[in-house]
């Protein structure tokens, strides 16, 4: 578990990093809000212990930096100011938990195992953008297809075609409606150029046995197994 330690006072810094590595934490130590700015944002940590009283940028406006920038990494405030108004201020601009000093390391090391499990609970599962069916493999995120395994290349207005067609599993979709999503045309102009792709796809997904992409005659595709 990597933790970020924020603490311009060396004698807390060097307090804090030998317990913690003592208890198998591996610690990165910075000494003001501007270094953790300029230098760590792309570094994932899992835990953020952090003073208030910083030169410059002090914590509470670094948490709030943070939060800003879509970084929820758990901070754990450490502050001599031990006001409830001081503690309600830094919970209430982001920061997780909060202990004043001086504190038992014993305790210290109670907050940061809380703070991972809450964590750990709360962290909402990645949501695949993979869909499946049968030999059929499209990764949405990727802008891919794959059958039985093997990617099969798609122009950018097949994979959007196609991609259009997914979302409407198993709904007719009309050639009119295709256009419009696919091609941004907002009438039926007498092309083609559905009817084209659609034999482009199934040429490359489909070998042309219709498995997948099936003609609803006179109106237009449907997608379903």
């Amino acid at each position: 578990m990597q933790i970020l330690v924020i603490e311009d006072d060396k004698r807390i810094s060097d307090f804090l990093i030998k317990g913690l590595e003592e208890n198998g934490y591996i610690v990165t130590l910075c000494k003001s809000a501007e270094d953790v700015l300029n230098d760590f944002l792309s570094i994932r940590f899992d835990l953020i212990i952090c003073d208030i009283m910083l030169p410059g940028i002090d914590g509470i406006q670094l948490v709030q930096t943070l939060r800003f920038k879509n970084i929820f990494t758990p901070v754990l405030m450490l502050s001599a100011l031990n006001s409830v108004q001081d503690k309600i201020s830094a919970l209430d601009y982001g920061a997780d938990d909060y202990i004043t000093k001086p504190f038992h390391f014993d305790e210290l090391l109670s907050r940061i195992k809380a703070l991972t499990r809450r964590n750990q609970q709360k962290a909402p599962e990645k949501t695949s953008n993979i869909k499946r069916y049968d030999e059929l493999e499209i990764d949405l995120d990727q802008y891919k297809v794959f059958v039985n395994g093997s990617e099969v290349e798609l122009s950018p207005r097949e994979f959007k075609l196609l991609n259009y067609l997914v979302e409407n599993e198993n709904k007719t979709v009309t050639r009119v409606q295709i256009l419009n999503a696919v091609w941004g045309i907002t009438f039926n102009n007498h092309t083609n150029v559905v009817d084209v792709y659609i034999s482009y796809l199934r040429n490359k997904i489909e070998k042309n046995n219709s498995k997948y992409i099936h003609t609803v005659k006179g109106v237009g595709y449907m997608f379903k197994l």
